[in-house]
C-alpha cells in the first residue's frame, strides 16, 4: 500500500524550515487535511521568521529550535517534541507517533566559502562543515528519532541529497565537499535503513533529489539553468510529495529524483 493512502491525523517534522525547501514543505503540509500536528525546526529566530509568521495562523504548526550541528541542540529539540506530541494525544496511554520526517538542511555555500572548483582550494574546515551539516545531522536523526517513528503505523524519514552526490553519475568534478557530504548522506540513510528494516518495519527511508529550485542555495548557479528545469518551490515539494506519497516498503534505501525515477549510487 502506499504511503500516502494510510494518512490520517499524522503528524509530520520539517528538519530546516526556516526557508526554501523546507519552508515550503511546511506551507503545503498545514493545509493537507491528513496532517494533525505538523512540526518545523530552526536554528535562529532572526532568520525563521516567516516559519514563526505561519505559526501564528496555523495552531497545529509548532516550531522548533535545533542546530544540526549540535547534538545536544538535536536531543533538546527531540524532547520537547515527543512532550508535544504527548500533550496533543487523544488518548494518554497511546505513545507518541511521527509519520513524517523530512531532513531539508543543505550546505552548499555561504559568506565565508564557496564550492571548491579545484583540490587546491579543499580545506579540512570546510570539508568538515559540509559533512556536518549535509550528512551528521540527517544521522543522528535517525538515531534520536527512532522511538518515535518506531510504530504500528507506517511512516517514512526522506531526507533531500542531490544528484551530485551520485558517484555513478559524476562527470564534471568540482564541488567536493558538497558532493561528497551527500554522497555520505546517501550512505548513512541507506545503511539507517536496513537497522530499521530489521527493528521498525513500517519505516521506510528515501533519498530524494529535488532538481534545481529556487532557493538562496542555488542562486549563484542557475545562470545556464533553462527554465523549464528551474523549480519554484512550490513545484519542488508538491513533486517530493508525489514521491513520498507513492513509496511502498520495498522502495526503503532507494535514492529517487523528484520524478520518482531511480538515481545511480
Amino acid at each position: 500500500m502506499p504511503f500516502g493512502t494510510s494518512l490520517a491525523a499524522a503528524n509530520a517534522l520539517i528538519v530546516g524550515a526556516s526557508q526554501g525547501i523546507g519552508l515550503g514543505f511546511v506551507q503545503q503540509l498545514v493545509m493537507d487535511g491528513r496532517f494533525g500536528r505538523v512540526y518545523g525546526t530552526y536554528r535562529r529566530p532572526e532568520t525563521a521568521g516567516a516559519l514563526l509568521a505561519l505559526a501564528q495562523a496555523h495552531p497545529h504548526l509548532t516550531p522548533l529550535k535545533m542546530d544540526v550541528t549540535e547534538e545536544e541542540s538535536i536531543t533538546q529539540a527531540v524532547q520537547d517534541l515527543q512532550a508535544n506530541l504527548q500533550a496533543n494525544l487523544s488518548m494518554p496511554a497511546t505513545p507518541p507517533r511521527l509519520h513524517l520526517v523530512v531532513y531539508c538542511v543543505g550546505l552548499l555555500h555561504d559568506a565565508t566559502f564557496q564550492p571548491e572548483k579545484s583540490v587546491r582550494q579543499l580545506t579540512s574546515d570546510q570539508l568538515l562543515r559540509s559533512f556536518q551539516v549535509n550528512a551528521v545531522g540527517a544521522a543522528l536523526l535517525t538515531k534520536h528519532l527512532f522511538p518515535l517513528l518506531n510504530h504500528d503505523q507506517p511512516s517514512v524519514f526522506g531526507a533531500i541529497s542531490a544528484k551530485v552526490g551520485s558517484i555513478g553519475d559524476n562527470r564534471l568534478g568540482g564541488w567536493y565537499g558538497y558532493r561528497a557530504s551527500k554522497a555520505a548522506l546517501n550512505m548513512l540513510i541507506k545503511t539507517a535503513s536496513l537497522e530499521y528494516a530489521r527493528k521498525s518495519p513500517n519505516t521506510i527511508f528515501a533519498l530524494l533529489h529535488p532538481g534545481t529550485t529556487d532557493t538562496r542555495l542555488s542562486q549563484p548557479f542557475q545562470r545556464g539553468v533553462p527554465p523549464e528545469k528551474l523549480f519554484p518551490v512550490s513545484r519542488t515539494v508538491a513533486q517530493l510529495m508525489t514521491v513520498i506519497d507513492n513509496l511502498e516498503p520495498t522502495d526503503s534505501g532507494e535514492f529517487l529524483s523528484w520524478d520518482g525515477s531511480r538515481l545511480p549510487w
